[in-house]
């Protein structure tokens, strides 16, 4: 039996597992799908909020202060890309500015520290790009950046070394309580491949949390996926902003942001659109005609013809639009992790250690005395500055010298590590959200069949069987010579 098993390898998850691991018991992660972080985790503004937006008094505002302080010190123990570049909040007009002096206000009383109304003046300063209509901003600096993928990856890989099971392609179809010979509360987890016993459930399933939250109590919550499109333009565009830049609701609209992301790319979005296909990423000619529009209050001349890709991602709306966290109150044993929207990422830290102490408090766990909070990260030889140094690496592991992917100079040493490492890439999309091999330029145009090959003989599978994300994404039905 386990102690605790947690529904979702989305960062909510994983950062449960994280934490949870530095105690000791025995500890699972059942994901549906074939990969951590392959929801809403993957597809977001990649941004760690200040916290002068949430309403004050919420558990947004709380733990968005509290993750917002955590993820310089997590970034360095678990080796991933983390950077601490300020926000600002544009006022489009004079009649914007009282709306900023509420920003302010409602941070300060959330507890942002540094937060202040800087002029026209003092924006152009802090933005030169900025266009000519902004009047005024909110700058936080203590907001940040960070690479989504690259957290998730880091809390589950420092989750498995310290003992948490992960499994994949296990979605779950029922919970069942039951109590033992003793009269102790257990959990039965039914999914796709199997079922287990447990003596607690975390719930952190993103937009399906509801449904399971609905499974075991009385007490109905109702989550609405909410889309919003992205684009991405190129890393040539990189120091083209500096700041994660807002746009103050106003006469104009909600606005979009425009920031820089922690590999030099410049991202625009999200659109808002409440949907009912909690798979419904897809996205729309309409929704880039509304980030171009908006973006273009912000600034004159966006470089928006540098776009290599577009994406859309999910956000778990509850309809109370607060998190709703903790152990459920008609269904003992059971923790929520739901409605985790934006500021969900930000977030996401705080969340999973006090869920961990929650479990650690109810279960009775130990400190584990072997636990280890410390991950290296990916070898990357682009960091490298010593050309001697290098040339000493490439001699002896000239798998660093041969480039699969140009536009990211991703070698083959890299992709091998992806894969080989603890929860190692099984897909295309998997080793992208390791170590970039696909996200430049051409979108892996140029270097797919390669890394097919490097999965292929890595898994011990056919060419054929490779995915793009897992499940029925195959790339290729099966080679021609082989139909000749």
């Amino acid at each position: 039996m386990y102690d605790a098993v947690i529904i979702g390898a989305g960062i909510t998850g994983c950062s449960v597992a994280r934490f949870l691991s530095g105690y000791s018991g025995r500890f699972c992660v059942m994901e549906r799908s074939e990969d951590v972080c392959t929801g809403t985790s993957k597809a977001n503004s990649a941004i760690i909020h200040a916290g002068f937006d949430a309403a004050h008094g919420s558990l947004m505002a709380k733990y968005n202060l509290i993750g917002c302080q955590m993820y310089p010190e997590l970034s360095k123990e678990l080796g991933f890309d983390y950077k601490n570049n300020g926000s600002l909040v544009l006022a489009l007009s004079e009649e914007d500015i009282p709306k900023l002096e509420k920003l302010m206000e409602n941070g300060r009383k959330n507890g942002v520290e540094k937060l202040e109304i800087v002029g026209r003046e003092r924006l152009q300063e802090l933005e030169p790009s900025v266009g000519h209509v902004p009047v005024a901003a909110l700058y936080a600096p203590t907001a940040g950046i960070v690479c989504p993928f690259g957290a998730t990856v880091a809390l589950a890989e420092n989750a498995y070394a310290n003992g948490v099971e992960f499994r994949f392609h296990s979605e779950v179809k029922s919970l069942t309580p039951g109590t033992d010979g003793n009269g102790e509360p257990f959990w039965i987890v039914q999914t796709a491949n199997g079922s287990v016993r447990t003596r607690a459930v975390v719930n952190a399933a993103g937009v399906y949390a509801d449904i399971l939250h609905n499974m075991v109590s009385a007490e109905k919550i109702h989550i609405t996926p909410r889309k919003g499109d992205y684009i991405l333009l190129d890393r040539r565009t990189g120091g083209y902003v500096k700041h994660t830049v807002f746009q103050v609701p106003g006469k104009l609209g909600k606005g979009v942001l425009v920031s820089p992301t922690v590999h030099g790319n410049t991202i625009v979005g999200p659109t808002a659109e409440d949907i009912d296909d909690r798979e419904g990423v897809d996205t729309t000619a309409e929704g880039f005609d509304d980030l171009m529009e908006k973006a273009g209050y912000a600034f004159d001349d966006l470089p928006l013809r540098e776009a290599i890709t577009s994406f859309a991602g999910l956000r778990a709306h509850e309809e109370r639009h607060d998190f709703i966290l903790g152990e459920v109150s008609d269904a003992p044993g059971f923790f929520d992790c739901a409605g985790i929207e934006s500021p969900g990422l930000t977030a996401a830290p705080a969340i999973g250690k006090e869920i961990a102490g929650q479990l650690a408090e109810k279960l009775g766990l130990a400190p584990n005395p072997s636990f280890n909070g410390r991950r290296e990260g990916f070898f990357d030889p682009k960091k490298i500055t010593d050309p001697e140094e290098l040339q000493k690496v490439l001699k002896e592991k000239p798998e660093y010298g041969r480039i699969v992917c140009r536009c990211e100079q991703v070698s083959e040493g890299e992709i091998l590590d992806a894969i080989r490492r603890p929860l190692g890439a099984k897909s295309l999309d998997g080793v992208k959200r390791r170590v970039r091999a696909g996200m430049g330029r051409c979108q892996s145009g140029f270097c797919a069949p390669r890394i097919m090959d490097i999965l292929a003989a890595e898994l011990g599978v056919d060419v054929a069987d490779i995915t793009k994300s897992g499940g029925n994404s195959k790339v290729i039905s099966g080679l021609v010579k082989d139909r000749i």
